[in-house]
Formats: structure tokens, C-alpha cells, sequence
């Protein structure tokens, strides 16, 4: 049973601020418990360093929320911003969210989901995207229910690790830097080779 104090914070309203480079240990955190509902517990090799660098640094890769429910860590979301040549605008492209299970229910996803809404029209956004497990039955009811369409249309491709090295004629150059894409069944494949997704894993 939850103690008195916890069910008082599930009964607080969600807050969502913006991740500072004091949140790389959490930010990691949700990324590896993201993996392990993902069913690759192992798949994650990106550090704190990694984090500090590629979205802390002068020319980030990458932007991400925090959710927060009484002061304690409920949610995050990473995202980025790609653009569409047809449209003739930027998208906002969201890469991972994720809820930790005990906040779940609570309106996290949502909130989560709202503020990047919110973010990609007030950049002059066309879209808001980002990918679900076909398994995740849950999320995709969840995000179908918000508005979301699946296209089936498209493919999503990855070239990662020694063939991405191959392809730009680095192969003599390969090293243990250069990350594998090889996956067991149900690993993730590649920064945007999971399917049509958008993940329950925070969608609650």
C-alpha cells in the first residue's frame, strides 16, 4: 500500500518545467527505465556525459521536459525539431516520454503531451510526431484517443554502427565508438527505427 504522504502527492496538480544540466542523472534514469519497458534493458549506452554535452552545450540536439508530482521526478519527455520540405516549416519531433508506473493515471502523459503541443505551436510547428510500439496496445489507444494518426504508408529506416561508418566510407576507420544496431527480438533498433510508435510507456 502507498503511505499517506505518497497518496497526497498523487493528489497534487502535475508541474513540467524545463530539464537544467543538474537533471542528466535523472534524465538518464528515465531513459533506462524507458529501455527496460521497452524490453531491452540493456540497449541503453548513452552517459551522463553524453546527455550533458549533446543537450547542455551551446548547440543542443536535443530539448526535454520534466514532469514533477509534490517535487518528485513523475515524467520526462525528449524532443527535437526537424523540418518538413513539403510543408515548408519545422516539426517538433518527440523521442522518448515515459511515466514512471506509480504516477501513472495521474494525468502525467497528458501534460507532458499538452506542453509539447503547446511548445510546437508557439515555434510555428506544422506536426507533432514521435512512434509507438505496434504491442503497446495501451498507447496507441491512448495517443489515437488524443488526436494521433499511424500512418501505414511509411517504413521507418536505420543505418547505424559499421554500416552507417560504410556507407560514409569510414570503414577503415571503425572503432568500439561506433554503436551496434543489432538487436534481439523486441530490442529498440536505432535512434527512429522503433514502429509506428508513440509509447505507453507515459502515456497514462
Amino acid at each position: 500500500m502507498w503511505s499517506a504522504s505518497h497518496s497526497t502527492i498523487l493528489e497534487m496538480p502535475v508541474t513540467i518545467r524545463t530539464a537544467t544540466p543538474d537533471d542528466v542523472s535523472e534524465i538518464l534514469a528515465f531513459i533506462r527505465a524507458l529501455a527496460a519497458y521497452e524490453r531491452a534493458p540493456d540497449a541503453v549506452i548513452a552517459t551522463e556525459a553524453d546527455l550533458l554535452h549533446d543537450g547542455f552545450g551551446p548547440n543542443p540536439y536535443f530539448f526535454c521536459l520534466i514532469a514533477e508530482l509534490g517535487g518528485r521526478p513523475a515524467g520526462f519527455a525528449l524532443y527535437f525539431f526537424d523540418y518538413s520540405t513539403w510543408l515548408g516549416r519545422p516539426g517538433l519531433y518527440l523521442e522518448d516520454i515515459f511515466v514512471h508506473p506509480e504516477f501513472r493515471g495521474r494525468g502525467v502523459g497528458k501534460a507532458l503531451l499538452e506542453r509539447l503541443a503547446a511548445i510546437a505551436v508557439e515555434k510555428g510547428c506544422a506536426r507533432l510526431k514521435w512512434e509507438v510500439l505496434d504491442w503497446n496496445t495501451p498507447a496507441i489507444d491512448f495517443y489515437r484517443a488524443m488526436g494521433a494518426e499511424f500512418p501505414s504508408e511509411w517504413l521507418n529506416a536505420c543505418v547505424g554502427g559499421e554500416a552507417l561508418l560504410r556507407l560514409a566510407g569510414a570503414a577503415d576507420r571503425l572503432d568500439d565508438r561506433a554503436p551496434s544496431f543489432r538487436r534481439s527480438s523486441g530490442e529498440r533498433m536505432g535512434d527512429h527505427e522503433r514502429q509506428p510508435l508513440i509509447s505507453g510507456e507515459a502515456a497514462e
